[in-house]
């Protein structure tokens, strides 16, 4: 996305009434262009493909092809460049961190408010991922521990020790600037340390540091923020 043009998006979800809402909503929007709308999952990994959008809105279950599977086959096949929102609703769902290992950047409750989902399309757009305030962080907290331990501890020495506190504090569903304040240093140098684990992680945004957080053990289920 270049700066000054209007956010792509495209938004999947098979059931009309949930999908129309949210495109006419978005379509009233200055910065944000509908380029598409999908009903499953096949239609839209083929739109995402062909329009490259900037963010994807997916529900978790359509026919066809599931929102994680279509998740999954858009990041990769765009290279990170589209941003994968999925779709859930208010209960607790079962596939929240399956999405997230397939890189999704985050969730949205279907009965969002108009600013919610505004907020949500933009904070992904812009290559954020929405962790904050705690949706997000509720549902790996939930679900995290019924997944096998798939990164060790040892992956952990990668990261020096101000780095591990950053870490911790992302996983705990802290903005930049509340890490800022924490830490007593610069939201510059919050960046920088994020970045910087980001590479030693080997992930690609703050949905997947978190993942890595729990399977390494630096935090615990339903561990407050």
């Amino acid at each position: 996305m270049t700066a000054g043009e209007p956010i792509r998006a495209i938004v999947a979800d098979d059931q009309a009434v949930v999908r129309t809402g949210f495109v006419n909503l978005l379509s009233t929007q200055d910065d944000i262009d509908v380029v598409g709308e999908a009903e499953d999952g096949e239609q839209a990994v083929a739109l995402a493909l062909a329009h490259r959008p900037d963010v994807v809105l997916l529900d978790i279950r359509m026919p066809r092809l599931d929102g994680i599977q279509a998740a999954r086959t858009i990041l990769q096949e765009t290279e990170g460049a589209t941003k994968a929102l999925m779709l859930t609703t208010f209960d607790l769902d079962q596939y929240v961190f399956d999405a997230l290992a397939a890189g999704a950047s985050g969730f949205l409750l279907k009965d969002a408010t108009f600013p919610e989902l505004l907020h949500a399309v933009r904070v992904v757009a812009a290559g954020d991922a929405m962790l904050a305030p705690g949706i997000t962080r509720r549902l790996i907290a939930e679900f995290a521990p019924r997944r096998p331990v798939t990164a060790p501890k040892p992956l952990l020495d990668r990261l020096t020790a101000r780095e591990i506190e950053v870490l911790l504090l992302i996983a705990q569903g802290h903005s930049n600037a509340d890490i800022a304040d924490r830490l007593t240093i610069t939201d510059h140098t919050v960046k920088t340390h994020i970045n910087r684990l980001f590479t030693k992680l080997e992930v690609r945004d703050r949905a997947q540091a978190v993942i890595v957080a729990y399977e390494a053990g630096l935090v615990t289920p339903g561990e407050a923020g």
